[in-house]
């Protein structure tokens, strides 16, 4: 009877450690996903951030989009929209 359940305490151990570490990998993602209302200045700044691996210079309004400029570690300065809704990146190139 001790064995079974020295058994069992160790395949939920196991069990519990594959669950932890399986979200841990997801987290970020599940950090950005939508919760129904807009995403945040700084949350479209650091998605930005992140997708071109720059430095925020600016961030500006539209009625749907949040429009980001960041710094690329090349020097050059790129213009990235980010949803507000939605949180989705897409990178437009500046004229330097």
């Amino acid at each position: 009877m001790k064995l079974s359940l020295r058994v069992a305490v160790v395949c939920l151990v196991s069990a519990l450690s594959n669950t932890v570490s399986a979200l841990s990998n997801t987290a970020p993602a599940l950090a950005f996903q939508d919760s129904g209302g807009d995403i945040s200045k700084s949350e479209a700044a650091e998605r930005a951030r992140v997708a071109v691996n720059g430095r925020v210079l600016k961030v500006e309004q539209t009625s749907k989009n949040y429009r980001v400029k960041v710094l690329k570690k090349s020097g050059r300065v790129v213009s990235v929209d980010v949803d507000k809704r939605s949180g989705k990146v897409k990178t437009n190139k500046d004229k330097d």
